[in-house]
């Protein structure tokens, strides 16, 4: 269904949009409806707000007031705010026309079936092939004389939310492959997940339909299997990230958690993570301690509300589990995951103890192959827990955020141990609920190739490989951290992540955090650097130009006097040093004429003077602090909607629609493109290429 057939009224003129943090200073303008976005206009301040529909959590109409009819908008990005419209007629329309737009019926009407990428100089298939399970498996040494590839789900017969192809122990039958699946909640039977350079392994899996005494002989072999994969280990565990008492709950019901009596060498051990519920429930809760009032609000009703949500306590138990498995494995040890269905916190307990272990993970093609494999391949439900169409409210929970959460706090005990930035990750979870890429879309991976995303949507890799340079950590040390991360899971080293709940804060605090300020230092050192290079090699070529040159001059001078020179000869160099203009000058640094009217030698020369006037002047010595820049030439103000960005040839800031522009700069020995700015992205195009020195 065509979007604009829910747009009963487009356009709202005289709308005021309350600030939480500046109360009495609404913001008056004029509020649009778009295919697409929720688009609110403020004139006098030069302010555009910004609005995916399918950003949009909740909308909340507020009771008639005096000042008009208000509209309360939750966004997924945890962006708060409200709209009062004078007419309560279009305020209702408004209501209707977005819990239609930002809840579609189907997948198809999602927005990146119609995203056209018209300011991105990307093509569509471009990120999709960035990732291959077989080529990451292969990376680890998969196959080998332990692991094998099975095709028995090539057709998702086996398990349908599992990947096509999957590892699974060489020793492993057919029979004991099927039997084990079927013994198994979703039919998600155990499988390799992450193999180490010692040989211990993290399979995954989901709980057994084993009730109170139910067994079965084939997962019994299955486990086995896994453990034989190992030489090193006699014994491995089995690790269930729910509660114990969760477990035994689910036994009522047919499920339930292996019985040690039936399964030899192993042991079990749980871990305390709740379940989807819970985790949506515990953010709600520090939405709302977030979104307290300002002017009201103290320090201990923040804490308290913190406390109260356990928010944190649960990022910590996922923690706890992440690191007991990467312990296990350091040390040889295999272990063998599960949850409820296995595609929750299996994933997110598996995905975080490969991020402690391996280096690789922790690189930005590394942690999307992460993603790809543990999250995306193996079926976590995104679609349903960020509520990508109307569907139960119930099959909602923050599951994946907790993840990106847990990659906030150890990047930030160990800031140098990873190659991308707090951008990086608030971009990932942005985008998760955006629609805009079919990246996310879906439940697994044959929901994905049912509706052929790859050929019909953009992939969010090829988006992000275009803007690498926002997401690079200046800090970046991989060699100081190469093996396994060892966080301090003291209760004192969990912090809130303000730059992710709060991030909208236009307070006291300072727009550009330290981050941000290093990575501009580190920019325009880069700049620099690459510059000095260029001159460098610009005045070696000079030299030894130069030196040619002399040499030929003082043969040409030695072959033509005699024994005994005259100085009359020293008056008159001009018939002698005219010969120049026939040797090679790179840059036209030494000028001769021959008579009063312009020569072509002499143009030429000149030509080659302004070329590297221009490649000199091609790259910004100084580049302009950030907070001294209140709004961008487009008259676009800067606060927490816009991101400052440099063009690195004239050095100032601009907002990110002025400068979505790469291109190399001339002064620049490397010739890798750079952010420019449009102005300087048509000068230099239009200027004749630059000759990098040989």
């Amino acid at each position: 269904m065509d979007p604009t057939d829910h747009i009963k009224t487009p356009k709202v003129e005289n709308v005021r949009m309350l600030d939480r943090y500046h109360p009495s200073e609404p913001a008056v303008g004029t509020l649009y409806l778009t295919p697409t976005h929720l688009i609110f206009v403020d004139p006098d301040k030069k302010k555009e707000t910004w609005i995916l529909y399918t950003h949009i959590a909740s909308i909340e109409k507020l009771p008639l007031s005096t000042a008009g009819s208000s509209l309360r908008i939750r966004c997924k990005t945890f962006l708060l705010v409200t709209f009062v419209i004078p007419r309560e007629s279009d305020c209702h329309e408004m209501f209707v026309s977005l819990q239609k737009l930002s809840q579609p019926a189907r997948l198809e009407d999602l927005y990146c079936f119609r995203y056209t990428s018209s300011s991105e100089d990307i093509p569509k298939q471009a990120g999709w092939s960035f990732f291959d399970l077989q080529a990451e498996y292969q990376r680890m040494k998969v196959p080998n004389d332990e692991w094998s590839l099975t095709l028995l789900n090539q057709d998702y017969e086996l398990c349908d939310t599992y990947p096509k192809y999957l590892y699974v122990p060489s020793s492993a039958s057919t029979n004991i492959l099927v039997g084990s699946s079927k013994f198994r909640s979703k039919g998600r039977l155990p499988v390799l997940c992450y193999l180490h350079s010692n040989k211990a392994s993290i399979s995954r899996c989901s709980q057994p339909l084993s009730g109170f005494s139910a067994r079965c002989l084939e997962d019994e072999k299955m486990l086995n299997c896994i453990l034989k994969t190992n030489p090193n280990f006699s014994s491995m565990y089995v690790a269930d990230t729910r509660p114990m008492i969760n477990a035994m709950a689910n036994r009522a019901t047919g499920k339930g958690y292996e019985n040690e009596n039936f399964y030899e060498n192993i042991k079990f051990q749980f871990f305390g993570v709740e379940n989807i519920h819970i985790m949506r429930s515990s953010l709600g809760k520090l939405i709302e301690t977030c979104e307290q009032q300002t002017t009201t609000s103290t320090m201990n009703n923040f804490l308290s509300g913190l406390e109260s949500s356990g928010w944190l306590r649960h990022v910590k138990a996922i923690f706890d589990a992440a690191f007991f498995i990467a312990q296990a494995v350091s040390t040889g040890v295999s272990v063998v995951v599960h949850c409820s269905d296995g595609w929750d916190r299996t994933a997110q307990v598996c995905s975080l103890s490969s991020l402690l272990l391996d280096p690789y993970y922790r690189t930005i093609q590394g942690y999307q192959a992460l993603i790809e494999k543990d999250w995306l391949a193996f079926g976590h439900k995104f679609s349903d827990r960020y509520g990508h169409i109307a569907g139960d409210p119930k099959e909602v929970s923050p599951v994946f955020t907790q993840f990106i959460e847990a990659t906030w706090h150890l990047a930030e005990q160990y800031p140098r141990a990873f190659q991308f930035n707090e951008n990086f990750l608030l971009t990932l979870h942005d985008h998760l609920s955006s629609c805009q890429f079919g990246t996310f879309i879906g439940n697994c991976e044959k929901d994905r190739i049912d509706l052929r995303l790859n050929e019909r949507t953009f992939s969010l890799w090829g988006f992000m490989a275009n803007h690498m340079s926002e997401y690079m950590n200046p800090l970046y040390a991989p060699e100081q951290h190469s093996d396994l991360l060892k966080p301090n899971l003291a209760p004192q080293n969990f912090k809130f992540w303000r730059g992710m709940y709060c991030r909208f804060e236009s307070g006291v605090h300072p727009r550009e955090n330290v981050s941000e300020y290093i990575t501009a230092t580190n920019d325009h050192s880069n700049s620099l650097e690459d510059h000095v290079r260029f001159l460098h090699r610009k005045i070696s070529l000079i030299k030894s130009k130069l030196s040619e040159c002399g040499g030929k001059v003082k043969s040409s001078l030695l072959k033509d006097s005699s024994p005994s020179i005259e100085n009359k000869f020293f008056y008159n160099k001009v018939s002698v040093l005219s010969n120049l203009n026939s040797f090679d000058d790179p840059l036209g640094a030494i000028e001769f004429r021959k008579t009063e009217s312009e020569s072509p030698e002499s143009q030429n020369l000149e030509e080659k003077i302004t070329q590297i006037t221009s490649d000199l002047e091609s790259v910004a010595l100084d580049w302009k602090t950030l907070r001294s820049v209140q709004e961008c030439s487009c008259s676009a103000p800067f606060d927490h909607f816009t991101k400052k960005n440099h063009c690195w040839k004239c050095g100032n800031v601009f907002c990110t629609r002025c400068i979505d522009k790469h291109t190399a700069l001339p002064g620049h020995l490397s010739q890798n493109t750079v952010p420019v700015c449009r102005p300087c992205y048509k000068l230099i195009n239009q200027s004749p290429p630059a000759e990098s020195p040989q």
